[in-house]
């Protein structure tokens, strides 16, 4: 449990560094906000899920688990689905690269700077 808790503290920095500091980061992130919020109304409209539901089945396609729990029924949404995988599949896969990217780069500027502080500390 404090693992996970430690790794959703890292998630959070990340996130806030990533939305003070990157711009392909909050364009991103705008993506993926934006596209679960609309599939979200988009699928509580059209099949009359709950927002929950909605949301959750959104999440579960964008991230490719796809339990089967919730399936769309009509053909526009099954239509919908498609498009919807396309693009937001590409999208998380980014923002979470991106994430993955930022936290190695803060990771190796830490280590950079301990070894300059080091080498600094030896010279002396």
């Amino acid at each position: 449990m404090v693992s996970f808790l430690i790794n959703i503290f890292k998630l959070l920095k990340a996130v806030v560094v990533g939305i003070k500091d990157d711009q392909e980061f909050r364009i991103l992130l705008f993506l993926l906000v934006t596209m679960l919020i609309g599939s979200t109304f988009f699928y509580s409209g059209i099949e009359g899920w709950s927002k929950v539901d909605a949301l959750y089945f959104s999440v579960m396609t964008m991230s490719t688990i796809g339990y089967g729990d919730l399936v769309p029924t009509t053909e526009y949404s099954k239509i919908f689905t498609i498009i919807f995988t396309f693009l937001s599949v590409g999208i998380f896969v980014s923002l979470n690269t991106k994430i993955v990217l930022m936290t190695l780069n803060q990771k190796k500027e830490m280590l950079l700077k301990r070894k300059i502080k080091m080498d600094s500390d030896s010279a002396k």
